[in-house]
């Protein structure tokens, strides 16, 4: 992957032809994937961790790029960094797309405070490995998605840790709040029927967009673009296809 400086880090990031998610979208449309900070092969910053300073690093890579506007899609906390920019800087967002994620973590009620003691306090007795494992069992439990919950436990497993618990602690803190209903970009909120928080959760603040439209996609956890690509892909696609 290439790397390029800015907001000072080494940003990892692919780009894929024009017109895999990859392979499929890229025959048609030109795609660029990133490492968040602290995330693979982009830099692990000892400090400036959170969603504000991770939305700067997209902007600044869309500049390098000379992207004027993109459709953003945004998964987990890839969703917060896509809300903040559509916030922050709607003139780069042609359509916005969220899989799994919301634009208040730190206004989730009794889901946010439980995942954030729970993961902390798991984090620091047990540690990276055992939680790398314990996130991949939940995610994957099926027994046909072995080979996938493996693939992902050693993705987990690679993070540092200072980056992991700094990214996390500062995603459970951050939120759009009123800002939500300002967003008025084209955007699609993809939900999975077996998310860490039910469909219900995005149903309430799809309410609260002036343009924005629900799609739940079945017999899904919380990694939706994984567990069930092909729908992901049609449901993107028809987004993508239609004004």
């Amino acid at each position: 992957m290439p790397k390029v400086k800015v907001n000072n880090i080494e940003l990892d990031y692919e780009e894929y032809g024009k017109g895999e998610v990859h392979s499929f979208f890229s025959e048609k449309y030109r795609v660029v994937v990133v490492d968040l900070r602290g995330h693979g092969k982009t830099s692990i910053p000892s400090k400036d961790y959170g969603v504000k300073f991770m939305t700067e690093d997209i902007k600044q890579l869309l500049d390098v790029l000379k992207i004027e506007k993109a459709t953003v899609i945004g998964f987990s906390m890839g969703g917060a960094v896509a809300f903040q920019l559509a916030s922050s800087n709607p003139e780069y967002i042609n359509k916005l797309v969220i899989v799994n994620s919301g634009p208040d973590f730190n206004d989730m009620g009794k889901i946010g405070e439980e995942l954030l003691s729970s993961r902390t306090e798991f984090l620091k007795t047990k540690g990276l490995f055992p939680l790398a494992k314990e996130i991949a069992y939940n995610m994957f439990p099926e027994d046909d998605q072995v080979e996938i919950r493996n693939q992902f436990e050693e993705r987990c497993k690679n993070n540092d840790y200072d980056a992991y618990y700094n990214s996390f602690v500062t995603l459970m803190d951050w939120g759009l709040g009123e800002k939500l209903k300002d967003i008025t970009v084209r955007t699609l909120v993809v939900a999975s029927d077996m998310d860490y928080t039910p469909v219900s959760f995005k149903e309430e603040y799809v309410k609260r967009m002036p343009n924005a439209t629900l799609s739940v996609i079945e017999n899904s956890r919380h990694g939706a673009v994984i567990d069930q690509p092909e729908a992901f892909n049609k449901v993107l696609e028809n987004f993508l296809n239609h004004e």
